[in-house]
């Protein structure tokens, strides 16, 4: 298939854009370079830098296969000081995607959504039935999308698939995460490891959790990439399917932090620090019904070669 890669420049949409030309697609990369990086885009991917939303109609009326939408403003605490900012560069530029994909008779869309629509959940592991009450203004507008993606799919025959996940961790190859700012608890802690930061922020020991620390979901982006291919796959004509992504059991911030120090060798200093207003005690993300009905199953769950794979990147990109 011929496919739009928007946003792959940046972490997931590069090691997705990498996993698609590996299964032999046809894949351009539409990318403004905002947050991304020109050399993050595999070799044997045309790229086109531009804002998405005034090059989306031209490129996709050469004719393509699918859209794989990765391209987001995607920083919680930003998103809610600068709400404008998310609701222009996520909604709007959505929208304009979508209505490119109507004109030009596009007939699959992949979205790369978020777990963060769920906010705080009732029940763990979330399930895609779960309300959404999001939290925070990156969950709202990726929310928003959803159901925009929704009415296109019912109204137009769009061949529509949303997967929502939390925190994305390791790497494929020379393809791995790398944030001018960075918010992920993994790159962070490899951070001071590599003497980039003294130590690592530990926010509350208190919680109802195994060790009183926060719980996530971590899941390799080799397999994220893997659940994007197969929606691709199973997307159907008029339908958008909703499914979450995730490793069912989540790990708590002492056992990352653990684990990089397994991996690394290195001490890793922690300090504890106070609650972060609104961190919920654990967020993991049930994928039954994508196991079911993608056929989709992380293969890499061990927090230790998760955190390998992150290690190895970020230490070739620190010259070590």
């Amino acid at each position: 298939m011929k496919l739009l890669v928007t946003g792959g420049a940046g972490y997931v949409g590069s090691v997705c854009a990498a996993r698609l030309v590996e299964a032999g697609h046809e894949v351009v990369v539409l990318d403004d370079l905002s947050t991304g990086h020109a050399d993050a885009v595999p070799e044997s991917c045309r790229f086109v830098q531009a804002d998405l939303a005034d090059a989306a109609g031209d490129l996709l009326a050469e004719g393509f296969d699918g859209v794989l939408h990765f391209a987001a403003k995607s920083l919680v605490a930003e998103s809610m000081l600068d709400p404008a900012k998310y609701w222009s560069g996520n909604v709007l530029t959505s929208l304009r995607l979508l209505e490119a994909v109507r004109q030009t008779g596009t007939p699959r869309l992949v979205f790369s959504s978020t777990a963060a629509v769920y906010g705080q959940p009732e029940q763990v592991p979330i399930p895609e039935e779960a309300p959404t009450r999001p939290t925070n203004t990156y969950g709202a507008s990726k929310l928003a999308i959803d159901h925009a993606i929704t009415s296109y799919a019912t109204a137009y025959g769009l061949s529509a698939v949303s997967l929502r996940y939390f925190n994305v961790a390791g790497a494929h190859g020379a393809f791995g995460e790398r944030h001018t700012t960075e918010t992920h608890l993994i790159p962070l802690v490899l951070q001071v490891a590599l003497g980039q930061r003294e130590a690592i922020h530990v926010y509350g020991e208190d919680y109802a959790t195994q060790d009183g620390t926060c719980v996530r979901d971590y899941i390799h982006v080799n397999d994220l990439a893997d659940a994007h291919l197969l929606a691709l796959e199973h997307a159907t004509a008029g339908t958008h399917r909703i499914y979450n992504l995730g490793s069912g059991t989540g790990f708590s911030v002492r056992e990352v932090i653990e684990a990089c120090r397994a991996v690394t060798g290195h001490p890793i200093p922690a300090e504890v620090k106070d609650r972060r207003s609104g961190d919920p005690a654990a967020l993991v993300a049930s994928s039954e019904l994508a196991q079911t009905e993608l056929g989709w199953k992380p293969q890499i769950t061990d927090l230790e070669q998760i955190v390998r794979d992150a290690w190895e990147f970020a230490r070739s990109r620190a010259g070590h």
